[in-house]
């Protein structure tokens, strides 16, 4: 069985208190690697070094940074053949998710380079003769980032890229149930030759190794994509010494099929969005709200689609649906179909589970009465919802304390714009999946969706902060 140790400081060690993550496949249950955990000792190390690194690595040119991040770019997509495999064995992921996850992330760096010369101050009018006024964007010194495991590549690259490419020392806390993709990126800025002591990755519990980090007060933000509730608590500790802190966090994404739209098309679009890569996406069509007049249509046609759905062996090039990260994560499922058909709902496909595989799962006449219809299910279950009306719709859209991603389908793109107004998510698309991705567009949510935006000059502001200089001459 291969074992992986840590990467602290650009170093490879094992830790001093030798601990492992047992990396378990969840299509199979069984352990496919050992990754070392981090103790106190090699946060503290992280840390120690980030912050010694932090102001050499912030003076460096842009065009050093651009350079770096060019070659790990490039590195990942040279060994991408080695790493599809161990990604697909570590998170579930099929083999079309994990092939695309691997080109987002080889975009998202070059996109990130591109960011090094975009470092903008401004000249601002002086208040006086002889007065000089301007500002200068300066990074931040060390930021830690918390990655969950659903995209676990392509959203630490998020954090990772941003923040390097604005000057600062990075240290990344990968989930512990997909702790190898942190383990890639840090083998990739590696090979680039990102200078020592400015990345370090440390798997590990978030008792000993998220905690501590989050609560240390050298680090001056902490990034996290996870649920809502640990974001509530970073927000809560990074408040205790003023840092900033960007939170990419749940959603129950609803998906507006108005009257005039054909049927069979806005299916696809449901099924896309609500079972790709079994429903473990914070922008999943959780909720599918049709009006009226195409509502017992759609529930017809999209149960069928439903049920053709090839669920299996991850390898598989035409597996769409494969496990769910967990086994315990079907008993929640369970829980909120149980309690939804109980109070009236239709269960039209799917609803049974073997091992972590869950079957892409649809329920009809679904109501607010229904825990379902607020909770966030992250696996492949999507419920329908009949809407009196397109205002209706968009109350229903509302009634619910995430907003991240959202979805209207019409011909009459005039309405569209006018309800994508209404919508309270951080993100509308209209005649789209809710699931659009994008690496210069500003990414993330509103209520308990989030706080901040990812991508391109968004991270870039996230990244920095602002210094106002006058001289008087």
């Amino acid at each position: 069985m291969r074992e992986f140790d840590l990467f602290v400081n650009g170093e490879w060690i094992c830790p001093e208190r030798e601990a492992w993550i047992d990396n378990v496949n969840p299509a199979t249950g069984e352990v496919f690697c050992r990754v070392s955990a981090a103790g106190e000792k090699e946060v503290e190390e992280a840390l120690r070094g980030a912050y010694e690194a932090r102001k050499s690595w912030g003076r460096s040119l842009a065009k050093e940074r651009e350079a770096i991040l060019l070659k790990a770019a490039d590195c990942l997509e040279e060994d991408a053949e080695k790493y599809i495999p161990w990604l697909i064995d570590e998170s579930g992921s099929s083999l079309t998710k994990i092939t695309a996850e691997i080109a987002s992330c080889a975009g998202l760096i070059r996109t990130a380079a591109g960011e090094c010369c975009r470092i903008a101050g401004g000249v601002i009018q002086g208040e006086y003769p002889n007065h000089l006024s301007y500002y200068t964007r300066n990074p931040l010194g060390v930021v830690v980032g918390i990655a969950p495991f659903n995209y676990p590549l392509f959203l630490a690259i998020n954090k990772v890229a941003f923040a390097i490419a604005m000057g600062n020392t990075f240290i990344l806390k990968p989930s512990s149930y997909t702790p190898l993709s942190g383990l890639v990126i840090a083998r990739c800025f590696e090979k680039a030759g990102l200078p020592k002591g400015v990345l370090s990755v440390l798997p590990g519990s978030g008792r000993v190794v998220g905690d501590a980090l989050t609560a240390d007060k050298r680090v001056r933000m902490v990034a996290l994509t996870g649920s809502s509730q640990v974001g509530q608590r970073i927000a809560v500790q990074a408040a205790s010494s003023l840092k900033r802190y960007s939170l990419e966090l749940g959603g129950k994404n609803p998906m507006l099929i108005l009257k005039d739209f054909d049927v069979d098309k806005a299916a696809d679009i449901a099924v896309f969005g609500g079972y790709f890569h079994q429903g473990q996406i914070c922008m999943a069509t959780s909720r599918i709200i049709a009006e009226e007049p195409v509502y017992e249509k759609f529930c017809e046609v999209m149960a069928e689609k439903t049920g053709k759905i090839i669920m299996g062996d991850p390898h598989d090039p035409d597996t769409i649906v494969g496990p769910l990260i967990h086994e315990k994560q079907c008993r929640v499922l369970d829980r909120l179909i149980e309690d939804a058909v109980s109070k009236g709902a239709k269960l039209l496909a799917g609803g049974k589970h073997r091992g972590a595989f869950y079957e892409p799962t649809l329920l009809k006449d679904v109501t607010q009465e229904m825990d379902i219809f607020y909770e966030e299910c992250f696996g492949p279950v999507v419920c329908v919802i009949c809407a009196e009306d397109a205002r209706h719709g968009v109350e229903l859209c509302n009634d619910n304390e995430y907003g991240l991603s959202s979805s209207i389908l019409t011909n009459d793109i005039t309405l569209a714009i006018s309800l994508s107004e209404e919508i309270e998510a951080g993100m509308v698309h209209i005649n789209e999946s809710t699931v659009v991705g994008s690496t210069r567009a500003p990414f993330g949510g509103v209520k308990m969706s989030g706080v901040g935006r990812e991508n391109s000059s968004f991270s870039a502001e996230e990244y920095t902060e602002l210094k106002w200089v006058t001289v008087q001459h």
